[in-house]
Parts: structure tokens; C-alpha cells; sequence
């Protein structure tokens, strides 16, 4: 049976209770855990007939720039937790054949742990968020949470963090995810739907529980130094780095093969003028999908233009980065301009609502986060080869900052485990039946501990395709570049 059979109905479906019948919502929930009981989620098996890993990621490369994807490749091969980043698609082909609830949701479809971090909203404060939603779509909520918890049991392999340790944070993920939806589903309905952690609550996060005080102290000033960090990680630092002064005019900075500016595309040398004209009108006809009427990006002028490699599973799609003028040369503003291809989960649920794939994920952050980028928007736009794509917009730094992988800690994944089991409810609750998704729950930790051991099976399988991937890169049936 598909997915798509098995929830299908469930997502068309007018027998759900009505919005505002909440002891009806509570009672759905229940019936749903009766149905698929919590501990249907407990570990994974692959099946006899499961796909061919290395067959998809090619498939998926058949869309991308053809030079561009032995760096996607090169990128991946780094280390199994680096695979599991571009491997989103494996993972939706996995969690099609595994038990769901029935409860959807808008979900991310990579909830993978460095697809979170801290960044600005439009009134000028840090925030903790979501920040990748490039896959997101309607579907099962227990499939968000257990790429999130999986990741953390890849990542924690990768910092040889000890079986224990690595259960600990597995259940710690689930833990926070339960609790706050939990306490969504119990609080008012603006509460819920307002509920965002900023800075100063993330610093409480950090120091809670922290024994002994040395140790509190020690990690709220790596907290804090970190949240500083990110607020340098704004357009002025972005364009101090990526942009330079030629013949008296701002462009943006070559780096090749990762940077590399629109006259220096061998494709594009012959039609420069029509790749800026195109871009130029991306931008003006964007505009009309930005929330808010009388935008500053009417004030801003377009300079310059460049192809960027970005991520790791995005490697290859086409991404630009955009250089903009305010009044002056001291008002620069850097945009990305990002290709938006079907969700790798449309093929296993049902297909978006939104015909542009842009406005699905724009639309979907927008419905996911506490604040979005004031600058996010989408636009369709044939190409200068005739070939039509969707792409979205963005800002491309706000205070921007993430966690660092490679050298996490156990007391800081402990403390961030937390965080991003918290922040994906919120998101949940505020895209879903935050009612229902508690109810089937519950106040036990049963549902905790069956996810924790699916992490950890599913770490097991992300070793072996790792490991299909390397001999497919050795045998040369994939191509990978030298340098990332």
C-alpha cells in the first residue's frame, strides 16, 4: 500500500471535528493512538524489496547542473552525518512504508538538526527557528520527528558520543517535542499560535539544569558568544565579505566553483544582458507576493549577479545571490534567488496545493515560523533557455547563526536536543491540530522511546547507504570533485 492510500483520505477528508469542537479534536487523537499505537513508531527494518539508494540519487541529479553535482556528491561524502543532509529523499522513500497516525500537518520534510538555528525577524530580534523548508508539505507529523531525532543519533555517532549518551539526547528530542505540544494543546489559542523562543529565553534553556555552576557559567558564555556571533552575520557583513570594488562599481567577489559571477558562466557569456534582464524582472514581479504593501525593496536597484553553490542536498539546483544598491554604495542588500523543484515527499503523499513550487515553500515557512524574512517571496520566470522555473527569495544573512556539528559537546547537544524537539512542535502546533497530535502522545514516554530506537536503527541504515555511496563515488558510477 502507498502512502499516498493510506493518508490520502485522512487528507481530503471533511469527517475531521470541527475547529472549535476541542473535547471532539482530543478525542480524535485518542482514537488515532488506538488505531496506530505509539509503538507501531519502535525502530526500522528495511524491507526485502527496498529501493537502491545510489538509483535515486542519480535520478535526482538528472534536474541539477551538471557540473555543480559532483560537488553535491563531494559534499555528502565528508561523513555519514554530511549524507544524511543530502538524503532527504532516501528517507521520505523509507518513512512512506512506516506506520502514521493519520494526523498531518504542515511539515518541513528535512527536519534534520542543522536545519535550525537563530536569525532576525523584521522587528529587529533574535529568534530560535526552523530555517530550511525547501521540502515542506502537508503530511505525517511523526515523519519530521524522526528525521530530527535521527539526525542527532547520526551526529552523535560522528562525535563519538557513547550509546548512552546518544539514547539520552534521542530521548531528549522527543521529550521536548511531547511536552511543548503538550502544553500547546492546553494553552490559549493566540498563546499557541504567537509562542516563539528568542534570545533571552534560549540563554534560560542553556543555563536550566546546569550542574555545577561552573559548568552553567562556562556554557552561557559559549551561548552567549555564539548569539553575538549571529548578530554580526547581517547584510553589511555579508557584502564586506562577498563583495568587492571593480572599475569604480560594487560587484559581487568570485570564488569558483562556489561563487562564481554571471560574465565568468562559460553558458552565459554570450547573453549576459539577458540574464540580468531576467533577473531584473524576477525581482520587480516578485514583489507582488511580499506581505507587506509599501516594501523597501522598492528603493533598492539591481547591481550585479552571481551563481552560488549552497547546502548540501540543495547542491545543484540554481541558486543566485543578488546584489541590490539603496541610496547609495554604503546601502547594499544581498538577496538569494533560489530554484524550488517538487518536495521530495510529494511523490509519496498528496501533491501540493500551490501549482509554483516557490510559493509552496514560501507559504509553508510563513505558516511554520514564528516571524519570516521580510524579504521572502516567490516568482515563476522562463529561463533564457526557455525552460520555465520556480524560484523564491530571501535575504540571504539576518543575523543569521547555527550550531557547529563538528564540534559539539554533549552538554551543548543535550541542551539543543531540546531546543529543536521544542521549536518543530511549535511549528507543528501552529500548522496543525495541535489538540489531536497531544492526545495521541499522551503524558507517558512511550511514544519517546519508540522514536529513540528508531534513530538508532535509522542511524544504522544512513551507515550502510553511506557506505553503497563511497563504493558507488570509488567505482566511478558517481563523480565527486576534489574540493567542496
Amino acid at each position: 500500500m502507498t502512502i499516498q492510500t493510506a493518508i490520502g483520505d485522512h487528507v481530503a477528508s471533511d469527517a475531521l471535528p470541527p475547529s472549535t469542537d476541542f473535547a471532539a479534536r482530543a478525542e480524535y487523537g485518542r482514537e488515532a493512538r488506538r488505531r496506530t499505537p505509539r509503538s507501531a513508531h519502535e525502530g526500522w527494518t528495511p524491507p526485502p524489496d527496498r529501493f537502491d539508494p545510489i538509483a535515486l540519487l542519480e535520478e535526482q541529479a538528472t534536474t541539477r547542473v551538471p557540473e555543480l553535482v559532483p560537488i553535491r556528491h563531494a559534499r555528502m561524502m565528508v561523513s555519514p552525518f554530511t549524507f544524511y543532509r543530502g538524503a532527504a529523499l532516501l528517507m521520505a522513500a523509507d518513512l512512506a512504508g512506516t506506520p502514521v497516525s493519520g494526523i498531518t500537518t504542515q511539515i518541513c520534510g528535512d527536519a534534520h538538526l542543522s536545519n535550525f538555528g537563530v536569525f532576525g525577524t523584521p522587528e529587529r530580534t533574535l529568534v530560535f527557528d526552523m530555517n530550511d523548508f525547501d521540502e515542506t508539505l502537508p503530511g505525517p507529523w511523526e515523519w519530521d520527528v524522526k528525521r530530527l531525532a535521527a539526525s542527532f543519533e547520526v551526529a552523535g555517532r560522528s562525535r563519538g558520543f557513547s550509546d548512552e549518551e546518544r539514547r539520552e539526547i534521542n530521548l531528549t528530542v522527543v521529550r521536548g517535542y511531547r511536552e511543548r505540544m503538550l502544553r500547546a494543546a492546553e494553552s490559549r489559542v493566540l498563546d499557541a499560535w504567537y509562542d516563539r523562543l528568542d534570545a533571552d529565553q534560549l540563554m534560560e534553556y542553556v543555563t536550566a539544569g546546569q550542574e555545577p555552576k561552573r559548568g552553567a557559567d562556562k556554557l552561557a558564555k559559549r551561548a552567549d558568544a555564539a548569539l553575538a556571533k549571529a548578530r554580526t552575520k547581517d547584510s553589511t557583513r555579508a557584502v564586506a565579505k562577498l563583495v568587492e570594488v571593480v572599475d569604480g562599481e560594487l560587484r559581487i567577489a568570485a570564488d569558483p566553483p562556489l561563487i562564481v559571477p554571471i560574465e565568468q558562466l562559460d553558458t552565459m557569456r554570450n547573453t549576459r544582458a539577458q540574464q540580468e534582464d531576467w533577473m531584473r524582472e524576477v525581482l520587480a514581479s516578485y514583489q507582488s507576493t511580499l506581505q507587506q504593501q509599501n516594501h523597501p525593496m522598492r528603493e533598492f536597484s539591481y547591481m550585479h549577479l552571481a551563481r552560488k553553490v549552497v547546502g548540501v542536498g540543495s547542491v545543484g539546483t540554481r541558486a543566485w545571490i543578488v546584489l541590490l544598491r539603496g541610496r547609495n554604495d554604503s546601502d547594499p542588500l544581498l538577496l538569494q534567488a533560489k530554484q524550488a523543484e517538487a518536495s521530495v515527499l510529494e511523490r509519496f503523499l498528496l501533491a501540493s496545493e500551490y501549482d509554483n513550487h516557490g510559493e509552496r515553500v514560501v507559504r509553508g515557512q510563513r505558516l511554520m515560523q514564528a516571524a519570516s524574512d521580510m524579504f521572502l517571496g516567490w516568482r515563476r520566470e522562463t529561463g533564457i533557455d526557455g525552460i520555465e522555473r520556480d524560484f523564491y527569495i530571501r535575504q540571504l544573512h539576518d543575523w543569521k547563526g547555527s550550531a557547529d556539528v563538528d564540534t559539539m559537546k554533549v552538554s551543548v547537544a543535550q541542551v539543543y536536543a531540546r531546543v529543536c524537539g521544542e521549536t518543530l512542535a511549535r511549528a507543528h502546533a501552529r500548522a496543525g491540530d495541535r489538540v489531536a497530535i497531544a492526545s495521541y502522545l499522551g503524558n507517558s514516554d512511550r511514544f519517546d522511546r519508540a522514536i529513540a530506537e528508531f534513530a538508532r536503527d535509522y542511524a544504522d541504515q544512513n551507515d550502510r547507504d553511506y557506505a553503497a555511496f563511497a563504493e558507488a563515488v570509488a567505482s566511478g558510477r558517481l563523480e565527486a570533485a576534489d574540493s567542496v
